[in-house]
């Protein structure tokens, strides 16, 4: 469960497609996106799919003590994420990504905007 800003437990509020995010779980999120779930999808604080999957590979990689791995970034990206997107304090998933100690899906998100 990752808190917002201000501390607080952000799962009371979020999609099927954000919990899937949350739990790693890549084939509920195709599953999802599959069926019509938005891509984008922001929650209240503007945190989007694609920033919430920078936050959690970056957080179970640093957690658990494994390797990071990109698969929620990338497959966002390929569903036309919008890697752009600000959430309400500004944030990209890109700064985030720099900010947030994965390296990995910074370098996948400056070669998508670079394209």
């Amino acid at each position: 469960m990752t808190p917002d800003h201000d501390g607080e437990a952000r799962t009371s509020f979020w999609s099927d497609a954000h919990l899937a995010v949350e739990h790693l779980d890549l084939a509920r999120l195709a599953e999802l996106l599959n069926s019509g779930a938005d891509v984008q999808d922001p929650d209240q604080f503007g945190f989007t799919l694609l920033h919430h999957a920078v936050d959690s590979e970056a957080d179970a990689a640093i957690q658990t003590g494994t390797e990071l791995h990109v698969d929620l970034t990338a497959l966002l990206l390929a569903r036309q994420a919008d890697p752009t997107a600000a959430d309400n304090e500004g944030r990209t998933p890109l700064s985030m990504a720099r900010g947030g100690y994965h390296w990995l899906a910074a370098d996948l998100l400056e070669a998508w905007l670079a394209r």
